[in-house]
């Protein structure tokens, strides 16, 4: 039985070798002045690495240029590129403003777009793209398919705007509808981050008629360099919570929580936060600007180089991350991936992220929350050391799984 066109036969290794991939890098090229990066950031620099590692002979780059133009990237561009972002994600030091806007016009320029070459007889193209970026603009997507004679393999993060409106911008499930009726017309297959993701996702596809093939694949974590080991009453005990401040992570909660630790009296363990501030969080913005109970015991950090952050997680009691939704959950793996432990709440793709590791709490329920942070900043919390003996077993998700599973897909659409 002849396999249907495009699609390669388990067996067809020549056409495997011919199956050319080319990775999308709009998101990380849009963010060339920004120093600190977003977790979608980190996954597009995730797969240009671990593609890069790979398939080499076989991968290509493009990009949607912040120019409007589309078109292939230079390969050797495209390395300088990824190295010196990673630079300046890792470095303490943090240039002026001009010196970063002349580095952004030079990456620019080396990274101008190309023409897109023929398709070569009897080869094939998977068009890959790991961010939502320009997904809402149905027409060029389609467009830039046609122009690459290519298959669309796509990364869904999540479907929080549209299970979740409340807790996303204004236009933000708008957008996100625009994005996922994208991938639903043009889409040959999909990746989730979990298998929570794959199940919304799925449901929500069912209203369009199209079903691609989905597969799960969790993110990898980033090893970091482990932070200098503290003597015993060094410092004063912290918790940490890492993510932009907006509603759906539910940083209020962990305020009040620290106002009533303040209010209680006795020692107080600081509240580490670590993000920039989001929409729609006047309530949270009034806590951390007004709040004298809190001034002495909540520190607020945003834009922090990684090696900055790594610091302070890997010396905290515990990370903290009490959201009302969540696709993933990279905190949760990272910081066990430090050997940190972790209090975040009982959410499917919270557990798919930690395993029996964490101790899951109900967003809800700050009766529960204030007790596990007294119990754990205690240097001889009973909870905290079965975490870690727990913590001691887990295997963190690597990157090159999740490569894996994506070329698997790449060879079945």
């Amino acid at each position: 039985m002849t396999p249907p066109p495009g699609r390669i036969h388990p067996g067809d290794a020549a056409g495997v070798a011919r199956r050319e991939v080319v990775l999308d890098l709009s998101r990380l090229i849009s963010r060339v002045l920004h120093a600190t990066p977003t977790g979608v950031d980190r996954v597009e620099m995730a797969y240009a690495r671990g593609l890069l590692a790979t398939i080499p002979d076989r991968l290509s780059f493009s990009a949607l240029h912040p120019c409007g133009l589309y078109g292939r990237l230079d390969r050797q561009a495209v390395i300088t590129f990824l190295d010196e972002t990673e630079v300046r994600w890792d470095e303490n030091h943090r240039p002026g403003r001009w010196s970063r806007r002349l580095s952004a016009a030079r990456a620019c320029l080396a990274l101008r777009p190309h023409r897109v070459p023929p398709l070569p007889p009897g080869a094939s193209r998977v068009y890959v793209q790991s961010s939502p970026h320009h997904l809402e603009r149905g027409d060029r997507v389609a467009a830039i398919l046609r122009r690459e004679q290519a298959r669309l393999v796509g990364l869904v993060h999540d479907l929080i705007p549209i299970e979740y409106p409340e807790y996303a911008r204004p236009n933000g499930a708008a957008l996100h509808q625009a994005r996922m009726a994208t991938l639903a017309d043009h889409a040959a297959g999909l990746i989730t981050n979990s298998d929570a993701t794959r199940v919304s996702l799925r449901r929500h596809l069912e209203r369009s008629g199209h079903q691609p093939i989905i597969d799960v694949a969790h993110l990898g974590t980033h090893p970091v360099p482990p932070p200098p080991a503290l003597e015993p009453g060094a410092a004063d005990p912290y918790f940490i919570c890492v993510g932009t401040i907006e509603p759906r992570k539910n940083h209020l909660l962990l305020l009040n929580l620290w106002r009533r630790l303040v209010e209680d009296g006795g020692p107080v363990p600081r509240l580490v936060l670590v993000g920039r501030r989001g929409w729609e969080n006047e309530q949270v913005i009034d806590m951390l600007e007004r709040c004298p109970a809190l001034a002495a015991h909540v520190d607020e950090h945003a834009g922090l180089p990684d090696r900055a952050m790594a610091q302070l997680i890997g010396q905290a009691r515990a990370l903290l991350l009490p959201s009302f939704a969540e696709g993933f959950g990279m905190p949760v793996t990272e910081a066990l991936g430090a050997g940190v432990p972790v209090l975040c709440s009982d959410l499917p793709a919270l557990r798919e992220a930690g395993g029996e590791v964490p101790d899951y709490l109900d967003p809800l329920d700050g009766v529960a929350w204030i007790r596990s942070v007294r119990e754990y900043a205690k240097a001889d919390s009973s909870r905290r050391t079965a975490q870690l003996e727990r913590l001691s077993r887990w295997k963190p998700p690597a990157w090159s799984d999740h490569i894996a599973i994506l070329l698997d897909l790449i060879e079945r659409v």
